[in-house]
């Protein structure tokens, strides 16, 4: 879905220098990107609720119990109360899904939720609420800026590494060591 020049389906690596404390340390997955600006999900910051706590909100019942281990993730600081289930293509096409990569769909919709809360849903899925958003040219603007490193997105990072881990490793995917940047940034 990318194209030319946009950053869609890469992940946003918050730079050390970066003290927003909305993205401190973050790493965002890019869902959407054109000249209208970007949408993208936090996807290294874990909230204390979990997925059955959301999937009753919705009123959705499941034995599954793996969804009463897996966090929601503070997807970002726009619409908080708003979900996105970022997950594989399904065994079937969900309503309100927008395809990031060819492996990989963010979705908005209740029928994935009550889908995985059944057992017939995406085989791997991250629930977020909120998400990130910039305006037109904003996000290129802090990207010229040195606010964000951007790396390809990886799958097995978004969903088989821990939370605390993918700020580091996302970063290391272009060989760089987050440990040996000064969080003070400068201009030659």
């Amino acid at each position: 879905m990318s194209t030319a020049g946009y950053l869609g389906n890469q992940l946003l690596v918050a730079m050390p220098a970066l003290a927003d404390p909305n993205f401190a340390h973050t790493v965002t997955l890019i869902c959407e990107h054109s000249e209208r600006g970007a949408l993208g999900i936090v996807i290294n910051q874990p909230l204390e609720m979990k997925v059955t706590e959301v999937l009753a909100q919705l009123a959705l019942t499941t034995d599954r119990a793996e969804l009463n281990e897996m966090h929601v993730l503070r997807g970002g600081p726009v619409q908080v109360d708003r979900g996105f289930v970022l997950h594989e293509p399904g065994p079937r096409d969900w309503d309100s899904t927008l395809p990031v990569s060819r492996t990989l769909h963010v979705t908005t919709s209740r029928d994935v939720l009550a889908a995985i809360a059944r057992g017939d849903g995406p085989q791997r899925a991250l629930v977020a609420l909120g998400y990130a958003g910039w305006d037109a040219d904003q996000l290129e603007d802090e990207v010229r800026q040195n606010a964000w490193l951007t790396v390809p997105c990886d799958d097995a990072l978004l969903f088989d590494l821990p939370y605390e881990q993918r700020w580091q490793a996302a970063a290391r995917l272009v060989g760089v060591d987050l440990s040996r940047i000064s969080p003070v940034a400068g201009r030659a």
